[in-house]
């Protein structure tokens, strides 16, 4: 009996030892089951993974093929806007100068009446091409900038002759500032003429005020005017292009503050609006602070007129357009000099062979066949041995053509040109040499 239950126990033990066996053995495969589907859900994630990259590759290259074909359209757009100017602007400029000068022999106040609306029309298409020129310029990503300590109060004094056509009757101040701020010039000044121009346009009674705000390291530039105001949900939308609220008898093409906000944009200055409607409105720039005191500069006075100075000079003109160098030889003919026209370099040398000696240069920038006017002007002060004075008047930049010819000290105007801004650039040439 004994023996029975020693082998009932033994049985039931080896029972348990089974029984636990058998349970870790299930526990083992159900593992190694685990692990291998854990294998197999982490491959399918690493397949999905791959897909993903892949797709996400092709995207990113569609996009860098798109932005680049973007940007080479962007470039397209800006070169051709840059080559077409000049041929847009010969016709517009030689019109002009003979519209000027009818306007000014014309006897019938019906001509004079035709010829200042026509010249309106021909002002606006000039303003229009300069203004998608200078959104092009300002859209390149190579435009050239060139920071450069700023007076503000010079800038003020420049800007008040050049609005003093524009106020009228409006009550257009300056507050006298010395700040001295960090921007480049060229671009700043337009911003300004653009913020200034546009307070006039819309202002129809009472005042435009101009000045500076310290704000810390930092100057505000701001333009204070008493127009209509705008509505909050509309000062976004007057930064587009060709956009223009309420009043339609305003003239111009909605690109000015477009071009402040592109120009702002490339020289990292802060642009804001403030404004409610039948409270005016407030533009400003915020500007870094050089320091320092500027001292204010007296106006120069204007410079006294030589009688007879034209019909004791003569010019040398060179242009490759027929038509614009028929124009500059009728007009300058016209104020009694005596003139000399070539279309390039070696045609303007030929005058000079045979003896005649100018008194002034007056040529485009870009010639023919590579020639330009900074080759004809040196060009012919070798040939003479004088530094002869010299106007360029061209269609392009003004500025690059200074920076083309700086070394030569000549004067440069952009076409197209009126007959006044021509006679005066001259006459200032001639005072400069008599």
């Amino acid at each position: 009996m004994t023996d029975t239950m020693k082998l009932r126990r033994i049985n039931a033990a080896l029972i348990r030892r089974i029984d636990q066996l058998d349970a870790e053995r299930s526990s083992t495969w159900s593992l190694a089951r685990t692990a291998a589907l854990l294998e197999k859900e982490v491959l399918a994630r690493n397949r999905d993974l791959e897909r993903a990259l892949a797709e996400l590759s092709a995207i990113n290259a569609e996009l860098a093929t798109a932005r680049a074909a973007a940007e080479e359209a962007n470039r397209a757009k800006s070169r051709f806007l840059r080559a077409a100017s000049h041929d847009l602007l010969q016709p517009l400029s030689a019109a002009k100068l003979f519209l000027s000068h009818l306007g000014e022999v014309a006897q019938d106040a019906g001509q004079r009446d035709l010829v200042a609306r026509i010249n309106a029309n021909f002002e606006s298409a000039e303003e229009l091409i300069r203004a998608l020129l200078e959104i092009a310029r300002l859209d390149s990503r190579k435009l050239d900038v060139n920071p450069a300590p700023v007076s503000l109060w010079r800038l003020f004094q420049r800007l008040s002759i050049d609005m003093q056509g524009l106020t009228a009757g409006l009550d257009l101040r300056f507050v006298p500032s010395s700040a001295v701020v960090t921007s480049d010039p060229v671009y700043l000044r337009r911003i300004a003429q653009n913020l200034i121009s546009n307070a006039l346009k819309y202002t129809e009674s009472g005042r435009v005020l101009v000045g500076a705000r310290r704000d810390g390291d930092a100057i505000w530039l701001e333009v204070h005017d008493t127009g209509p105001g705008i509505a909050p949900a509309d000062q976004r939308r007057i930064f587009n292009e060709f956009e223009r609220l309420s009043r339609s008898d305003v003239p111009g093409m909605g690109l000015g503050l477009s071009i402040v906000n592109r120009a702002c944009a490339q020289l990292d200055h802060r642009l804001e609006v403030r404004s409610h409607p039948g409270r005016g409105s407030l533009f400003r720039v915020r500007l870094p602070l050089v320091g320092g005191v500027c001292l204010v500069d007296a106006r120069p006075a204007p410079g006294r007129q030589m009688p007879g100075i034209f019909a004791q000079s003569s010019a040398l003109v060179v242009e490759n357009d027929p038509n614009m160098r028929q124009a500059f030889v009728f007009l300058l003919e016209s104020w009694g000099m005596s003139v000399a026209h070539a279309q390039g370099t070696v045609a303007a040398l030929r005058h000079l062979e045979r003896g005649f000696r100018p008194d002034v240069i007056l040529t485009d920038y870009r010639l023919e066949h590579g020639d330009t006017g900074v080759h004809a002007i040196a060009s012919v002060r070798a040939a003479l041995g004088s530094a002869v004075p010299a106007l360029i008047v061209s269609g392009e930049c003004a500025d690059a053509i200074r920076k083309a010819s700086g070394h030569l000290g000549a004067a440069v105007l952009e076409k197209p040109v009126a007959e006044t801004a021509l006679r005066e650039a001259v006459n200032g040439l001639l005072r400069g040499v008599r």
